[in-house]
C-alpha cells in the first residue's frame, strides 16, 4: 500500500510547506529558472517534515536512540541542571541531527515524564560540544522501572524552534514522540554509570530503533574505528 512507502508529515510542517510552495509561484511568476529553484525547496521542505512509523524494541531495560542522526559523543558530562540530577557526571550518548534527517524526537524508554523544562540559549552549531549547555534546549527527566534518565532537545545554528507534545507526569512508551526539533540539532540521552552502552561514535542511529544502551546487560563498552 502507498502508506507503506511514503512516510507521512509531521502537523508541524504542512504551513512551512505551504509558505515554500507559494514563494515558488511568485518565484515562477518572476522567473522560471528561479521557480524550479523553489520546487527544489518545496520538495525539500516536504522531506525534512517526515515523520516515517518506526517499530520500536520492547524488551525490558532497553534505551532506545531518541533521534535520527550522527552519534557525536559517548562519553560523561553532566547533566543540564534544570534536571535536578546533581554536579555528578552521567554517561552520555550526542547524536547530532542534519537538515537531512528526521527531526521527531522519540522516547527512550517507557516510564513517566517527572520533569520537563525549557531553557533559552544561543544557536551555536549542535556540532560542537559546548551547545549542550549553551544552545536554547528542552530537558526531560523519565522516571523508569530501572532509575532516571535524561533526555534533551538541543536547538543548532538553523534550528530556532523544539515543539514538544508531551507534559510532566505523562506515562511514555518506547518509541512514542515526545516532539520536533526544525531544521537541524542535536538530541542527548544522559543514563547512570553502569549502563551498558552498545553503540560508538561515528554510529548513525535511527530514532524509535536503535538500541543505544541496556540498564541490565553487561556487555562491555563498544568501541569504533574512525576514518
Amino acid at each position: 500500500m502507498l502508506k507503506h512507502v511514503l512516510a507521512p508529515i509531521h502537523a508541524e510542517g504542512w504551513r512551512f510547506i505551504a509558505i515554500f510552495a507559494v514563494v515558488t509561484l511568485v518565484f515562477f511568476w518572476l522567473w522560471q529558472p528561479l521557480g524550479w529553484l523553489g520546487v527544489v525547496a518545496t520538495l525539500w521542505c516536504v522531506y525534512f517534515f517526515r515523520d516515517p512509523w518506526r517499530v520500536s524494541p520492547q524488551r525490558d531495560g532497553l534505551v532506545i536512540s531518541p533521534a535520527d542522526g550522527l552519534i557525536i559523543a559517548v562519553d560523561e558530562a553532566t547533566p543540564p541542571p534544570e534536571l535536578g540530577f546533581g554536579t555528578e557526571p552521567m554517561q552520555r550518548i550526542a547524536i547530532f541531527m542534519s537538515v537531512f534527517d528526521v527531526h521527531v524526537n522519540r522516547s527512550p524508554m517507557p516510564g513517566r515524564i517527572a520533569k520537563k523544562a525549557y531553557t533559552e540559549g544561543k544557536f551555536l552549531n549542535a556540532s560542537l560540544d559546548k551547545a549542550s549547555l549553551d544552545n536554547e534546549r528542552m530537558a526531560i527527566r523519565l522516571s523508569t522501572a530501572h532509575g532516571d534518565i535524561g533526555v534533551t532537545q538541543i536547538a543548532g545554528l538553523v534550528a530556532r524552534r523544539i515543539v514538544s507534545c508531551i507534559n510532566e507526569g505523562q506515562e511514555m512508551i518506547a518509541g512514542q514522540r515526545i516532539g520536533i526539533i526544525r531544521f537541524g540539532s542535536r538530541s542527548e540521552v544522559f543514563l547512570p554509570k553502569g549502563w551498558s552502552l552498545q553503540v560508538c561514535k561515528g554510529q548513525r542511529a535511527v530514532g524509535g530503533e536503535t538500541v543505544l544502551a541496556d540498564a541490565i546487560s553487561q556487555e562491555p563498552l563498544r568501541r569504533g574505528t574512525e576514518h
